[in-house]
């Protein structure tokens, strides 16, 4: 008696369709990363008119706002003539945004109301991500084939490169294990995904809201030469295995998808006495990575266009931090993001080698507080809670007079004295021009992170009620 084999899923069609385009593409990006500036310019410029022209003519909203703007006369070095796009134009006009008029957002959002562990495909071609959900106003993005090639392949392709390097993948391709999210809504848990298969190497995922003890039975278990983790999680492991109770031996350890901060670097570091390897990848399609142990993150500018800016949004020299960054992603054109703010505080490199932008990655501008004349940065907290070795793990928000701190204790049981770090945090918020700051602090076995993505956001300010 025959048997008929089981149709394939929609997202292992999807996969099947996506990974030898991707495999194909994967020599071409590889060579991308050794581009000079002029060769970086040529393409961008090439790409940026096939985007524009394409957005006019199938985009409502853009034909809107780029009415009388001349593809050919645009040049990648200076947009200021183009209209920046926000968060708030995204969501608020998506069915005009986009060049496919058959989606929806109504249509997007029931898909990722399904989603799980995987994706689900959107018409058979196109994938949706959300972003934002815990920081602000959420954020809904949609990639097709093309932009998903150029997303995930640019993510990946210094690690493939790394691989060749080392003489090609083990049988079954290389295993990574990674920390971070559960849900595919968020595009780290989306992207693993599309691994595996035609790809050398595969992900072994483990989801960063599990309790820290099941994470690290989980990594024990897989032994995997690579981790790949948020760097919050990366940290806490990083005490696990000085304290013995994780045993892993990996090769490499690459953060992602959260600031990784001078404290963390050295304590993940340290720890695990590899090298250290960090990535930027944001949901709009912006793509960086690091050599191993570099602080500078080199960024996909074959993908996107990186302007670097105030808060008028004026370019900034090398050496400044930027108050934004507003993306062009070139390959995206169901969904065309020309001059899209992110918030993000970017400092470029003065010098360095390639063509490629080079630049330390801070966090995000909107991180800081602000109060009645006063602006707090980050900083000023972080530099009381990074001298106290009894603290793991902090959370922060912004309150009306002041912060309210969770901490997590370095060691299971162990007590954060409350009353001294709140005098110490208060002397700081004072000498930063604060008056009579108000200081809460709370000891926590844990921090809540967000149920999707398992990322964790450590300064929270205080944000006017927003619309629907």
């Amino acid at each position: 008696m025959s048997v008929t084999a089981a149709p394939p899923t929609p997202l292992a069609a999807y996969r099947d369709r996506l990974q030898p385009a991707l495999v194909a593409a994967l020599p071409e990006l590889i060579a991308r990363t050794a581009w000079d500036r002029d060769r970086i310019l040529d393409h961008q410029r090439a790409r940026l008119r096939s985007l524009l022209a394409d957005a006019t003519e199938r985009s409502p909203f853009h034909a809107r706002r780029l009415a009388g703007v001349d593809p050919d006369r645009v040049d990648p070095r200076d947009l200021s003539a183009l209209p920046t796009m926000t968060k708030a134009d995204v969501v608020e006009g998506f069915d005009d945004v986009v060049t496919d008029r058959r989606l929806t957002r109504g249509l997007v959002e029931a898909t990722l109301a399904r989603t799980g562990t995987e994706p689900r495909p959107i018409l058979d071609e196109y994938v949706a991500f959300a972003s934002g959900g815990s920081s602000g106003r959420r954020g809904v993005f949609v990639l097709d084939p093309r932009a998903m090639v150029q997303f995930v392949g640019s993510l990946c392709r210094t690690l493939v490169a790394r691989i060749q390097q080392m003489g090609g993948p083990p049988p079954g391709g290389l295993p990574i294990a990674i920390v971070a999210a559960g849900s595919a809504v968020h595009p780290t848990g989306g992207a693993i995904r599309m691994a595996g298969g035609l790809l050398p190497f595969h992900f072994l995922p483990v989801p960063a809201t599990a309790p820290l003890a099941d994470i690290v039975d989980r990594l024990n278990a897989l032994q995997a030469p690579l981790l790949y983790g948020y760097p919050s999680v990366l940290a806490r492991l990083a005490a696990d295995q000085r304290a013995g109770r994780l045993r892993i031996r990996p090769m490499m350890v690459t953060s992602t998808s959260e600031t990784l901060t001078p404290e963390l670097r050295t304590a993940i570091r340290d720890a695990f006495g590899v090298p250290l390897v960090n990535t930027f990848g944001s949901t709009e399609g912006l793509v960086g990575t690091s050599a191993p142990d570099d602080e500078h993150v080199v960024f996909a500018e074959d993908g996107c266009i990186v302007e670097l800016v105030d808060e008028r949004h004026r370019p900034v020299p090398p050496g400044t931090p930027s108050a934004a960054v507003l993306v062009t992603n070139l390959e995206n054109h169901l969904q065309p993001l020309i001059r899209y703010e992110l918030t993000d505080v970017l400092t470029a490199s003065p010098t360095g080698p390639g063509g490629h932008l080079r630049a330390t990655a801070q966090g995000r501008h909107d991180d800081v507080f602000r109060y009645a004349g006063v602006t707090l940065h980050p900083h000023v907290v972080r530099s009381v809670l990074v001298q106290c070795p009894e603290v793991a793990e902090y959370q922060v928000h912004q309150t009306p007079a002041g912060i309210a701190a969770t901490v997590v204790p370095a060691e299971p049981g162990a007590r954060v004295d409350g009353d001294v770090l709140a005098g110490r945090l208060a002397t700081a918020l004072a000498a930063a021009g604060l008056p009579h700051p108000e200081v809460v602090v709370e000891s926590r076995a844990a921090l809540d992170r967000d149920p999707q993505t398992g990322k964790l956001r450590r300064f929270v300010p205080l944000r006017r009620r927003e619309g629907p």
